[in-house]
């Protein structure tokens, strides 16, 4: 790189990092903020309705791609980067100051929710206008390597996000931090964000943006031109079904597996914030070489690779997780079966958003005494009979202290109820390096590097099949479509999932098919678009027109 793309690379980059940080500072704070506005709920109704707020940013997702990405292709790129940025800090030091649901009741998460749209609004004008700006900067034959450190900014902005929760913690305390220390980290977004606008706003424009707009050549309707041919509808559906499935193994990767982690896996919320520090740090180079390496290979090879390997790979990597970071729970869950009998009419709806609900049948106790211990349990729907639970060859009815019997079972059949666990931890520096650390740390980074691989490729390809008139928005709409609603509620979903049928594992297999059928599709209907000119891009049929690699670039 040049100076001149240096300076548009690094820019770009850490107005994009903090866009990141202030959108996954509520991921890494789930649990946290589901005991703050949604505590009237039980244990895992919180955990949901939590990811749900955070998918909520997710879900208008598409509305700021039309209205950003507009922007983008007639007014300018550069302008969305200020407008976007601006747009997230405010909104972001916004969620810092809100009462919680304590204080003013169901108002509370009502605020929360309109933050998170705004905060998804902004994030998805940044991601168009962001890449596409790299993009039309970048030589041709290492487009791959600009774009990747502009992507995988998502990694460093998470490994940021939690790198400043754990030093707030450490200052105030947990017991503080879970009170009213959480705050801290949004409020002092403040200072990059200035930092981030003073920064952006002595870019120049694309050049080929500065050419198409000297030659009265910018899109009127950029939207409409997007659907304007079969080819290009076609094209979008592609793109969709491509950011869909790398969203999969993105948002399993980092904010379910870290709630998973604190939840279900009792792991304290300071070992785990240390474990994603090191991980989404490197993370961010697993990006920036993924990328690299599309340069070289293919985009179609490097993300196949990444999408396969982790349809493939999942189930064992997670249940190894489990197995390392908490091994007393996964001893009990291999070896004591439990069932809940209950006569379905008797179990109420746990994710009640209207609060209709009381949860105090005698099947809600118990769901709840085995959910928030993270029990494996099976079901059976015994009409009209009394509420049990078989835990091995023991049955506990119905009775006065139903939860309290309930619980002691469990304890003697091995689970740690009530945090008496044997997961792991980091209490010191020299902890880092214990063998358990080092093996959940590993195993995370595997889940990570097959995240990257998809995703990296990916940006870049959406880039590569749309011609600078409509780029921003015909890359826009179909990304965050298939991020939004299928990577954006994934946590959610899966946590449900999870809770419906009494094991957190077996929700895996929603993620493992969507990928399978990803990389199948995929393989029959994504263009290689490695090294194509930006300024001549075609879309026709199935493929891109790429040029022919010049002396010097061999």
């Amino acid at each position: 790189m040049n100076k001149q793309e240096r300076k548009v690379v690094g820019a770009s980059a850490i107005g994009t990092a903090f866009e990141w940080y202030d959108f996954f500072l509520y991921g890494a704070l789930v649990p946290v903020i589901g005991s703050k506005f949604f505590g009237e709920y039980s244990h895992s109704a919180q955990t949901v309705f939590a990811l749900l707020t955070f998918a909520a940013g997710f879900i208008v997702r598409p509305i700021g791609a039309v209205v950003f990405a507009r922007f983008a292709d007639q007014v300018g790129r550069k302008v969305v980067f200020l407008i976007t940025l601006i747009l997230m800090g405010v909104s972001t030091v916004a969620v810092g100051l809100l009462p919680t649901s304590e204080q003013i009741g169901v108002l509370a998460p009502i605020l929360l929710v309109t933050c998170r749209i705004l905060q998804g609004l902004a994030v998805s004008g940044e991601f168009g206008a962001a890449v596409t700006y790299v993009s039309e900067y970048a030589p041709p034959r290492a487009r791959g390597y600009f774009v990747g450190w502009l992507t995988g900014t998502t990694a460093l902005a998470f490994s940021l996000s939690v790198a400043v929760q754990l030093i707030v913690e450490a200052a105030v305390g947990t017991e503080s931090y879970n009170d009213w220390g959480w705050r801290i980290p949004f409020l002092i977004a403040v200072v990059p964000l200035a930092l981030s606008v003073w920064i952006r706003s002595s870019l120049h424009e694309s050049p080929l943006f500065q050419q198409m707009k000297a030659d009265n050549n910018t899109a009127k309707a950029p939207l409409r031109e997007a659907f304007s041919s079969r080819a290009r509808v076609r094209m979008i559906i592609v793109i969709f079904l491509m950011a869909s499935a790398q969203s999969f193994i993105g948002y399993l990767s980092t904010v379910y597996m870290l709630t998973v982690m604190k939840t279900n896996l009792g792991i304290d919320s300071f070992t785990v914030n240390a474990l994603y520090l090191v991980v989404m740090l490197v993370g961010f180079f697993l990006c920036v070489g993924a990328c690299r390496l599309s340069d070289r290979v293919g985009r179609r090879p490097v993300i196949f690779a990444g999408l396969g390997l982790a349809a493939v790979l999942v189930f064992p990597l997670v249940n190894s997780i489990t197995g390392t970071a908490n091994p007393e729970l996964a001893r009990a869950q291999a070896q004591t079966s439990v069932t809940l009998n209950a006569d379905p009419s008797t179990c109420s709806f746990q994710f009640n958003p209207a609060g209709t609900a009381a949860f105090t049948s005698e099947c809600d106790v118990a769901r709840e005494v085995l959910q928030s211990n993270s029990v494996r349990f099976g079901r059976t729907d015994p009409a009209g009979g009394p509420t049990t639970v078989t835990v091995g060859d023991t049955v506990i009815g119905p009775s006065a202290t139903f939860e309290d019997d309930l619980e002691a079972v469990l304890t003697e059949a091995g689970y740690p109820i009530d945090g008496s666990t044997e997961s792991i931890l980091i209490d010191g520096l020299g902890d880092l390096f214990d063998p358990r650390i080092l093996a959940v740390t590993g195993l995370l980074l595997c889940l990570v590097l097959f995240a990257q691989m998809a995703q990296g490729p990916a940006s870049v390809t959406m880039v590569e099949v749309f011609p600078t008139r409509i780029r921003a928005t015909a890359l826009s709409l179909p990304y965050q479509l298939g991020v939004g609603f299928f990577g954006g509620l994934l946590p959610a979903t899966m946590v449900a999932i999870g809770a419906e049928v009494g094991s957190f594992t077996t929700a895996l297999w929603y993620p493992v098919i969507a990928m399978g059928l990803g990389v199948i599709i995929l393989y029959f209907t994504l263009p290689e678009t490695r090294g194509v000119d930006l300024a001549t891009v075609t879309i026709a049929g199935d493929t891109a027109t790429v040029p022919a690699p010049t002396a010097q670039e061999k």
